[in-house]
């Protein structure tokens, strides 16, 4: 057993994960295994097909020695790898590197890592320049049965949660799409608002919302200045603006100047304690999420070891 340990200390354990929808799964995979070969890289090998074993196969990586654990996936696999190194007994033993390979790759993009070019992910593996990022937990459930779920990019809670759950239900070619022009018609025409309590920095906020936002890293914009390694969380409540007011703010978003709409609320807190939600759904790093209540959101400081670039070119 300590044979295979040390062994695999040196090797890189990879989970890849095929895009959703992808009409030639294994075409992206054969290109980085050659690319693998050409730099001699020893690395064992998980395909993951189903989302649900993601966290497992991450977990008996991390627990069987593997100091490099390679995610090729989006968003939503990130989170699940992260789990499962998160609930490893050497978890802090473990570096985690990603090649951005999925429908939604902003917390890669935070770090000027790109969808397509597996190559500068793989260099950038190798370089092995390792930072301690902050990783967002939830924590809900009774003390007897204390439950924690991880995220790096963001919690969603109200309309944004729709598209989530649309996206994970639609794992089509044409998903990626569909789900972002179907969220908006939503956002336009559903006119949804949800009765919302939380406690944070030392007071409650009880009032209608349209979304609330809770980011460890940017979160789509919606948390735009949040970055993973100041030891907070960033918050935006949102309230449900007039039908033309909807246009203006996605324009702001898109400018990434969502902060300055009027009708966000911004707060930086550490910890947040949600009470009600009003029925709201809520998703967290692309998947949905149903926690028990109250659910306690909080921020752990540098507890994982992240692979990043040696020059960081992060889009503006």
């Amino acid at each position: 057993m300590n044979e295979n340990v040390n062994r695999n200390r040196h090797r890189w354990g990879i989970i890849y994960v095929p895009k959703a929808g992808s009409l030639r799964p294994m075409k992206r995979w054969k290109e980085i295994r050659e690319y693998l070969a050409s730099k001699g890289v020893e690395y064992d090998f998980i395909q993951s097909e189903n989302f649900d074993s993601i966290e497992r196969h991450a977990r008996m990586l991390a627990d069987n020695g593997y100091e490099t654990i390679v995610v090729v996936g989006g968003d939503g696999v990130l989170q699940d790898a992260v789990n499962g190194i998160m609930s490893s007994p050497n978890s802090s033993m473990v570096a985690l590197g990603i090649v951005p390979c999925g429908i939604a790759n902003d917390y890669a993009g935070f770090w000027g890592l790109s969808d397509g070019d597996y190559k500068s992910a793989i260099d950038c593996i190798m370089t092995r320049r390792v930072r301690k990022v902050d990783v967002g937990c939830c924590v809900y459930g009774s003390e007897d049965n204390e439950k924690r779920r991880y995220f790096l990019n963001v919690l969603n809670i109200g309309v944004s949660a729709y598209i989530v759950e649309l996206a994970n239900k639609k794992r089509t070619f044409f998903a990626s799409l569909a789900y972002r022009i179907l969220g908006i018609f939503h956002l336009l025409f559903s006119r949804q608002n949800y009765h919302m309590r939380f406690r944070l920095n030392c007071q409650t906020v009880d009032k209608k919302l349209m979304m609330l936002f809770i980011g460890n890293s940017r979160g789509y914009g919606m948390t735009p200045s949040a970055v993973p390694y100041n030891g907070w969380l960033d918050v935006s409540a949102i309230r449900m603006p007039k039908f033309l007011g909807i246009l203006e703010g996605l324009h702001m978003l898109m400018r990434r100047r969502i902060l300055n709409f009027k009708l966000v609320e911004p707060f930086r807190t550490t910890d947040i304690l949600i009470e009600d939600v009003g029925g709201a759904g809520i998703g967290i790093d692309g998947r949905p999420f149903k926690p028990e209540f109250p659910l306690r959101v909080v921020v752990e400081p540098e507890s994982l070891n992240l692979i990043i670039p040696s020059k960081i070119n992060k889009k503006s």
